[in-house]
């Protein structure tokens, strides 16, 4: 079997698809793999996005894999720090033998006669490259690598000052004693504000409405008091197990009493703030929690860095771009040496490649996921696709279980191809229940779920993992059969002909 010709394909060399490949070493050892990654590196999100202050908003323990501790000390990583524990873990296991790198993954045709895919990709040349494969694991991440999302503002070409894009950091870009707009109120924006606020004139974070957003310490104190206590793994799965179950305590308490917690949340921003701060028009979103992501401010940096004067907040809507900053519609006008537009991301599945089966292209739009993880009707066809309500790696790492499990049980009883088969009476409901403006920009677009199980996401991690690493395979909806038998194939055309 050549490089080409491969028992799985993983497209991503990001945290996903070095962790599937990974499982796909451990669990189902002599399969043979190969990563298609379009960049040039290992790391996928924590090697494009370079902006000052980039972190996780999700604690190692649960973010980091669940077969690798994490051990870098601070509980929310720097995007360096992450980077690295992503390429350690590869060359460690010697995943990154079997990355090509440069490949971007254009299109993906399921050919029935043959029980394969067929993966298009064009290489670092722009020459097309073949690869088959008896299966598929999208791990290519759910927004556009691209672009970033960015609003239509009036006047834009009008600004003479310098306008950074996030996604696309300049690392020249020397903003030491400049006045510094950023517009946006998501996790982006509150990492940039302290970081940038450092050495930066004055930073202005402009907001068109609140964000709820909790500080937290950086590191956590039980889990290194474990590490010292015990083993280096058993230290890191007791924390794991501790932080998981506080993400959905969290989680079920938002969602049952979100009064009581937006209350809380609200308190703790005043307690931080102190007097002389409008919490109620600044910090107060119209939403419940959870309705959104949390934004998170380690050691509660974000509120220091309003404190210290270095950098404030203002809630308004943008009515242009100007010569010399932002008017806004309250007529305030802000003025700025560069604009910084931490207006979003794109989502975008699979990378934007064209998946078809047999040649006719599919739609996700018209696709139910199965467990959130594969799309109904299209065969040996995995995403790797994480939590909303916790850290991504939690289901990244459940879903590479059942592939898996999949691959070995298909093994075990001689079959080649799995299906989930769509039930005639399932009614369709929106792949993700949240208010995010790019998740609302983008569900039209995206797959649907279900009404019940296994088509629908619950979003719980104990849930996921019992049916998931634990459950039936063949569960009734799950139809695994042999690829078709050529010799028989050709017997029966010259029987009919």
């Amino acid at each position: 079997m050549s490089d080409h010709d491969l028992d799985v394909l993983i497209v991503g060399a990001g945290l996903s698809g070095i962790g599937a490949a990974y499982h796909l070493q451990t669990r189902c050892p002599g399969r043979s793999y190969a990563i298609l990654e379009a960049r040039d590196a290992i790391g996928g999100t924590w090697d494009l996005f370079r902006y000052p202050g980039i972190r996780s908003d999700s604690d190692m323990y649960t973010f980091g894999y669940a077969f690798r501790p994490w051990t870098g000390g601070k509980a929310f990583a720097d995007g360096p720090s992450i980077r690295q524990y992503v390429r350690d873990t590869a060359s460690e296991n010697g995943i990154d033998r079997h990355i090509h790198f440069g490949h971007t993954v254009v299109s993906a045709n399921w050919d029935s006669a043959t029980a394969r895919w067929q993966v298009t990709a064009k290489d670092a040349n722009g020459a097309e490259q073949v690869f088959t494969a008896r299966f598929v694991m999208l791990c290519s991440g759910y927004y556009r690598y691209s672009q970033g999302y960015l609003p239509e503002f009036a006047g834009y070409e009008d600004f003479k000052g310098a306008i950074a894009h996030p996604q696309h950091w300049d690392s020249e870009l020397d903003y030491a004693g400049k006045k510094v707009v950023i517009i946006g109120s998501g996790a982006t924006a509150v990492t940039l504000v302290p970081a940038m606020a450092e050495t930066a004139g004055h930073v202005t974070m402009l907001q068109r409405s609140p964000t709820y957003i909790a500080a937290r310490p950086s590191r956590d104190a039980i889990a290194e008091t474990l590490r010292k206590a015990l083993p280096a793994k058993l230290a890191y799965l007791l924390a794991r197990i501790k932080n998981i179950g506080l993400a959905i305590y969290v989680y079920q308490l938002s969602q049952r009493w979100p009064g009581f917690v937006k209350k809380a949340v609200i308190k703790a921003v005043k307690d931080e703030l102190g007097e002389g701060f409008d919490v109620e028009k600044h910090f107060t979103p119209s939403y419940n929690p959870w309705d959104q992501r949390f934004c998170l401010a380690p050691d509660g940096d974000f509120f220091q860095a309003l404190k210290s004067g270095k950098a404030d907040i203002v809630t308004d809507q943008i009515e242009r771009f100007t010569e010399t900053g932002i008017q806004l519609a309250s007529g305030e006008h802000i003025e700025a040496d560069i604009i910084v537009p931490a207006t979003g991301l794109e989502m975008q599945l699979a990378g934007a490649a064209q998946i078809s089966l047999d040649g006719e292209g599919v739609d996700p739009a018209d696709l139910y996921t199965y467990r959130g993880m594969m799309l109904g009707e299209v065969p040996n066809l995995a995403l790797a696709f994480g939590y909303t309500n916790a850290s991504w790696t939690l289901k990244v790492d459940l879903t590479c279980e059942r592939v898996c499990r999949m691959l070995n049980h298909m093994k075990k009883t001689g079959t080649d191809i799995a299906v989930p088969q769509v039930p005639d009476d399932i009614t369709p409901e929106p792949l993700l229940n949240f208010s995010s403006g790019y998740v609302q920009r983008a569900i039209a677009h995206l797959p649907k779920q279900g009404d019940r199980a296994p088509w629908k996401t619950y979003q719980n991690y104990v849930q996921d993992m019992l049916t998931i690493r634990f459950g039936k395979l063949e569960d009734g909806y799950m139809n695994f059969s042999r690829a078709p038998d050529p010799v028989s194939d050709e017997a029966m055309k010259a029987a009919a002909e």
